[in-house]
């Protein structure tokens, strides 16, 4: 585990490390991992083949700790010294009855305990003692009291205050207030069209009728050879009448006047 320990250190200070995964680095005992990692958030541990916790070092700043596939049944008192744990896998360890999981109980910010595959899991009422010895408990493998599955939640947004909550409902009333009067335009707006298209419809019905008339008035039908001649012309007429009449007079009286003579 010392020499997993130098690899993950990556030449940095224990302080300075925030995660550390040691999974399937094989050891019976914690060695090599101390105090010196104040800052350590998250620690894993799987299969690497723990008897017992002795030795686990103050991580005051521990949130989770993955211990699954060990062989650990007892020795949970050693995690006092990891106060701000949230988050406790032992699946698949050694642990089978409810005295071993007393010291959990002491972890005031507990609320994610996974004990899947430990043959305590086959005790009568399991579940129910469980959550009734670990007060702070809101999840048991993977569900709450009431079988709701447990949903991860990314740790730097953490959940929903109730006041992020309500101001989400509140902006989702907004919204939805918004959205109703953006109907309610939006079908004036449409009452106006219908409106604006009978009175477009409307004057373009009288517009036509109003042009009709006009093109009646106006209108002068050009003339034929059928149709009759205009007033100059008539008489035009008449005076080439009356001169053709005179003169075959005055050639009728001659032609008398010499029959007599």
């Amino acid at each position: 585990m010392e020499k997993r320990l130098e690899l993950e250190k990556r030449g940095r200070n224990p302080d300075q490390i925030k995660e550390l995964n040691l999974d399937n680095a094989r050891s019976a005992t914690i060695d090599g991992l101390t105090d010196d990692y104040c800052n350590l958030e998250v620690l894993s541990l799987i299969n690497v083949g723990l008897a017992n916790l002795k030795g686990f070092p103050n991580l005051p700043k521990l949130k989770r700790l993955e211990l699954s596939d060990n062989r650990i049944s007892n020795g949970l008192h050693y995690l006092k010294g990891c106060p701000n744990l949230q988050y406790l896998t032992l699946c698949g360890n050694k642990i089978s009855d409810f005295d071993a999981l007393q010291p959990l109980k002491d972890l005031k910010n507990l609320e994610n305990l996974d004990l899947f595959s430990c043959d305590i899991t086959q005790s009568e009422n399991y579940r129910e003692k469980v959550f009734n010895l670990i007060p702070s408990l809101k999840y048991l493998d993977g569900f709450d009291k009431n079988d709701k599955e447990y949903r991860e939640i990314d740790e730097e947004e953490g959940d929903e205050s109730e006041e992020d909550i309500n101001e989400d409902e509140e902006i989702d009333e907004e919204d939805h207030i918004v959205d109703e009067e953006l109907d309610e335009a939006d079908e004036e707006d449409e009452e106006l069209s219908e409106e604006d298209e009978e009175e477009v419809g409307l004057s373009a019905l009288i517009g036509d009728i109003n042009e009709e008339e006009s093109e009646e008035e106006n209108f002068e039908p050009e003339a034929t050879n059928g149709d009759h001649a205009s007033d100059s012309e008539i008489e035009s007429d008449a005076d080439e009448s009356k001169d053709l009449s005179e003169t075959r007079g005055v050639k009728r009286k001659h032609e008398t006047e010499e029959q007599d003579n």
